[in-house]
């Protein structure tokens, strides 16, 4: 306030007025009002506002204020063109907040502009992706700015072809952290991938350590590649055998996307259990002459994931069994909404042969319901019995069906013990 007419000092300077000259100057942050309302006023900041405006002072908390009649009254006394200018010369200038909201926005659409690579800028054309860059970028356009440009050379370089994202990270932004989880990078990169459609599939059945790690794979990107990888049984490749005839081997993440195998599997039927002790059971009794067998060992990872992707879009015919419990069915679902599976001996009618046909005893049902979207009599005959079934538990006939030569040659409908369901 250095400078300023020390009378228009005594009439709305001060302290004691400061939070009635922030309530005027907010009203002047964009196009100036004609006139305006001010509520639960103090007996000095009504004082004052009678002074602007050559009243007497009012008892009232709330006062009209007419911006016309208070310009007028400080042309009249000398102190200034208008209230505005008061207010400027007494706090310093009054920033129209519309303006500086239209030039922000305006610079925030230039970075989005410059984001080169189309899933980056299809990610960012939206209010989603422009309110993640931001939030990533703790509103710093310079930031923003550098993330885009990180953003733009991971992606030109995806698809990959099973490159470790580390090294990824330290080749192509110089560190090998920078696409950790949680970085601001991978979370930009992996939003882009989303919204090209390279998401992964059922995410909401997958912690969430295993989605990241199976959308990187669909990148063609490792991320902890050995780990969890696919156990399979006398799976064939054209040309020879993956692993020895007879004797259960893994197929790490690593090996399906930097070298995937040639599977010879079109028209063939590939039974798929959740129980890595089944594929040992088929293994002893049968060994290679087991039909191919692959297990998810519980909810599939990244290295299940890609793997039976690669036989569904080789031409295999899937078909799946687990445990009789919510978890197996959920597992179920999943093989059969996204890899187009077939239940295996795994519908209500299998269930009740069980128990009348060896299985005597199951263990307690627990968790949650679910429903199986192939058979709707499924869920309500685990829960009028209350007891799940371990696959395990039903490995005689698993093995038989795994020992038929017409095993390849069949549909696999004719394999239900109960009447399967239309889950074409």
């Amino acid at each position: 306030m250095t400078g300023t007419d020390p009378r228009l000092v005594r009439l709305l300077g001060g302290q004691h007025l400061a939070d009635l000259r922030r309530r005027l100057r907010r009203q002047f942050d964009g196009p100036a009002p004609a006139s305006f309302r001010l509520t639960g006023l103090s007996a000095d900041e009504r004082a004052a506002l009678a002074a602007l405006m050559g009243k007497p002072p009012s008892r009232a908390k709330s006062i009209d204020v007419d911006v016309a009649d208070i310009d007028g009254a400080l042309r009249r006394a000398g102190l200034g063109e208008s209230l505005k200018q008061a207010l400027e010369r007494l706090d310093g200038p009054i920033v129209d907040r519309a303006v500086m909201r239209a030039d922000r926005d305006a610079r925030w659409l230039a970075v989005v502009g410059n984001a080169g690579h189309p899933a980056l800028a299809g990610l960012l054309q939206t209010p989603t992706g422009l309110g993640l860059l931001k939030r990533l970028a703790r509103q710093s356009l310079e930031r923003a700015r550098q993330l885009c440009v990180q953003a733009d050379r991971i992606l030109g370089r995806l698809p990959a072809d099973g490159v470790a994202r580390s090294k990824l990270a330290a080749e192509t932004l110089g560190d090998a952290h920078a696409l950790d989880p949680g970085r601001p990078p991978a979370t930009l990169v992996l939003a882009a991938l989303r919204g090209a459609g390279l998401q992964s599939e059922d995410a909401g059945s997958e912690p969430a350590k295993e989605r990241v790690r199976d959308q990187w794979a669909r990148a063609g990107v490792l991320v902890n590649e050995l780990a969890r990888p696919a156990l399979v049984l006398n799976l064939p490749v054209r040309g020879g055998q993956l692993f020895l005839p007879g004797e259960p081997g893994y197929a790490s993440l690593r090996l399906l996307v930097r070298s995937p195998p040639a599977w010879d599997v079109r028209g063939h039927v590939i039974s798929i259990c959740e129980n890595p002790n089944l594929v040992a059971i088929a293994a002893d009794r049968l060994g290679a002459k087991c039909a191919p067998l692959v297990c998810t060992d519980g909810m599939p990872a990244a290295a299940q994931r890609t793997l039976l992707r690669q036989l569904a879009d080789g031409g295999a015919r899937l078909c799946y069994h687990g445990d009789f419990d919510w978890p197996g069915i959920s597992i179920a679902n999943q093989m059969i909404g996204k890899y187009g599976a077939k239940p295996w001996r795994f519908c209500a009618g299998d269930y009740d042969l069980a128990f009348r046909g060896g299985v005597r005893s199951g263990y307690e049902l627990a968790g949650q319901p679910v429903v199986a979207c192939w058979d709707a009599g499924l869920a309500p005959a685990l829960r009028a019995r209350g007891l799940a079934i371990a696959e395990e538990g039903l490995a005689d006939d698993l093995i038989k069906d795994l020992a038929g030569r017409e095993w390849d040659l069949v549909e696999p409908a004719i394999l239900f013990g109960g009447v399967p369901p239309d889950v074409a």
